[in-house]
């Protein structure tokens, strides 16, 4: 029986399901990643994990980079509304959104957000020295997270909210020491987040 033959209601709501639940399992495959890698990926074990055909996994997803594409594109959008969205709405630019950024980064690392803590973190180690497509869009996010942080320490820095600093640099050293304090969180280590909030107010501090 043809979509035609069914009609277009009964169409929309195939199409909304097979969104839903390739959202749901893009979504699974982020949690899994962010334990795994995405290179641990795989149809089946995301089949079974969600009691769904494998075929079915394979007829939404095609190829596993297209799966690995989709778990990016899935933590790209977790990851902006738990850290950037709610903090550029919160507050101005300048000092206090990169408060702001900060204290939602690490309640997205502290909860965490993904089973395994920093999507990024566990990710983009694998993928330094790999060409081709999720390579670029895991760091086309990372590189957006940067910019982000340069933006908002020019301005900083511009309106004397901090002391003389180079944004691209502090940008870079605070992006490190996020890295660093997802890897102590894992390893039961929370005195990195204090000292996580001492490093961006003595950058902040104007002299």
């Amino acid at each position: 029986m043809s979509d035609t033959t069914l009609g277009p209601a009964t169409t929309d709501q195939r199409l909304l399901r097979g969104a839903r639940t390739r959202q749901a399992i893009a979504r699974h495959a982020v949690d899994v990643a962010s334990l795994d890698g995405l290179n641990g990926l795989s149809i089946g074990k995301l089949a079974t994990d969600l009691g769904l055909s494998k075929s079915g996994v394979a007829t939404l997803f095609g190829t596993k980079e297209k799966l690995q594409l989709a778990a990016v594109a899935s933590a790209r959008e977790a990851f902006l509304d738990a850290v950037v969205h709610p903090a550029s709405t919160a507050a101005p630019h300048g000092a206090a959104r990169l408060r702001a950024l900060t204290d939602h980064w690490i309640s997205y690392a502290e909860t965490p957000l993904f089973t395994g803590g920093c999507f990024w973190a566990a990710n983009l180690p694998d993928f330094d020295s790999r060409p081709g497509p999720v390579r670029d869009a895991l760091f086309g996010h990372h590189r957006d997270w940067v910019t982000l942080l340069t933006t908002e320490f020019r301005h900083a820095a511009e309106t004397g909210e901090s002391a003389p600093l180079d944004p691209d640099l502090t940008a870079f050293q605070l992006d490190a020491v996020l890295m660093a304090t997802n890897t102590a969180l894992r390893i039961g280590d929370n005195t990195a987040v204090p000292k996580v909030r001492r490093m961006l107010e003595t950058f902040l501090t104007p002299q």
